[in-house]
Order: structure tokens, then C-alpha cells, then sequence
């Protein structure tokens, strides 16, 4: 059995995600599917399957943190 559910999809992470001494463990990983949704998974579990969400969803994330909505959820105690 294939632990990727999608397996040829083209995966990558940011590349902030090095630090933290986990040698980029702490991330979650993106890709463009075929029928152009976004895939979002977890970069240690990704047998455990992705979210996917729109183009226009995406957008409106990337935008999100770009403007410092989410901020506050990504410091690190």
C-alpha cells in the first residue's frame, strides 16, 4: 500500500521551516493539484492524508499572514 495519498504531486516547504532544531520537521508542505486546488499537508505525517482548498482560498490565507492576521499562532514558546 502507498503511504502518499498523492503521491505525483509536486510537494515543497517553505524554506523558514529549517529551524527549530528539527531539521525542518515543524512545517507543513503545499502543492498545485491537476484540477488547480491547493494540497496542504504535514510534512512528518503525510500518509495522514491533505486538506485541499481553492485558489481563491489560498489567496485569501497568503494574505492573511502577509497583512499579520495569524501572527500571533505562529510564535514559538
Amino acid at each position: 500500500m502507498d503511504d502518499d495519498p498523492l503521491p505525483d504531486l509536486p510537494w515543497r516547504k517553505s524554506s523558514f521551516s529549517g529551524g527549530g532544531g528539527n531539521g525542518g520537521a515543524d512545517c507543513v508542505e503545499v502543492a498545485p493539484t491537476p484540477d488547480g486546488r491547493i494540497a496542504v499537508r504535514d510534512s512528518k505525517h503525510p500518509e495522514a492524508g491533505a486538506l485541499l482548498f481553492t485558489r481563491a482560498e489560498m489567496a485569501a490565507w497568503v494574505e492573511g499572514c502577509r497583512a499579520g492576521e495569524f501572527d500571533d499562532l505562529g510564535s514559538r514558546s
